[in-house]
């Protein structure tokens, strides 16, 4: 099943310079362009749970619940479980047109995948200021899309934003080598935990029931997205990227 839009120049886009101009008779003459939008499942929630996975071992691994000598099972976890499960959100998000959660379950899936695989070829315990100034990047990427995220989700943004500020501890414990950092980090990761699967499956309740059954904090486009008519969501398709020109 798929939905079709058409699409033909709009002459105040032309005024404008964003379309070519065209003379009257052409006007009648352009053929319509169909756009086809395949309908698919929200993925959201499998990176939310592959989140809140990570986040827990690796808490675990910090507050001390998990022995060192297991650090290398830790990363066995993040490689293979929060890597996939988050580059495949990353991945069916870009097809369902939400950039910013495409963009940032990619960038932490590669997160997880680094931090793994220094794991496993650094002895237990140990620290890596090149893993810390890794992650330090990252929670400024992680941060400043939960703020973009936060335009239409707040519980979306919110659970960038702590995962963020988890990263930045955890960077600080690498840099510095102060414990309390660490324990700090596994602290909010058990938060950020909870706070994601939350998220996870009040998104996924929304999939299953058409309709909002725990608050998800959706305005603006993520409001039309769920409760807008056919027309509304799909009347700036022409604009999106894939349709449009290259930049």
């Amino acid at each position: 099943m798929a939905v079709e839009s058409s699409i033909a120049p709009d002459r105040d886009q032309v005024a404008t310079g964003v379309a070519p101009a065209l003379t009257a008779s052409q006007w009648t003459s352009v053929p319509p362009v169909t756009v086809t939008l395949r309908p698919m499942a929200g993925p959201s929630s499998l990176g939310l749970f592959g989140l809140a996975a990570a986040s827990v071992v690796l808490s675990g691994l910090q507050l001390g619940w998990v022995p060192i000598a297991a650090s290398g099972q830790v990363a066995v976890v993040l490689i293979a479980f929060a890597f996939p499960a988050q580059a495949t959100t990353g991945v069916f998000a870009f097809l369902t047109r939400d950039g910013a959660t495409a963009t940032v379950m990619s960038v932490l899936a590669l997160s997880w995948l680094a931090t793994g695989v220094v794991m496993l070829t650094s002895p237990p315990g140990s620290r890596s200021e090149v893993l810390g100034l890794f992650l330090v990047v990252v929670a400024v990427a992680v941060a400043l899309t939960g703020l973009t995220a936060a335009m239409s989700k707040l519980v979306m943004g919110a659970v960038l934003l702590t995962a963020s500020a988890r990263f930045l501890l955890t960077a600080l414990f690498h840099l510095t080598g102060d414990d309390g950092w660490k324990s700090a980090s596994g602290l909010l990761g058990l938060a950020l935990a909870g706070l994601a699967v939350y998220a996870a499956w009040a998104f996924e309740l929304e999939d299953a029931a058409g309709r909002t059954m725990l608050p998800t904090g959706r305005r603006s486009k993520g409001l039309v997205a769920l409760h807008g008519s056919l027309d509304e969501q799909v009347r700036d398709v022409s604009a999106e990227p894939g349709v449009r020109c290259r930049l």
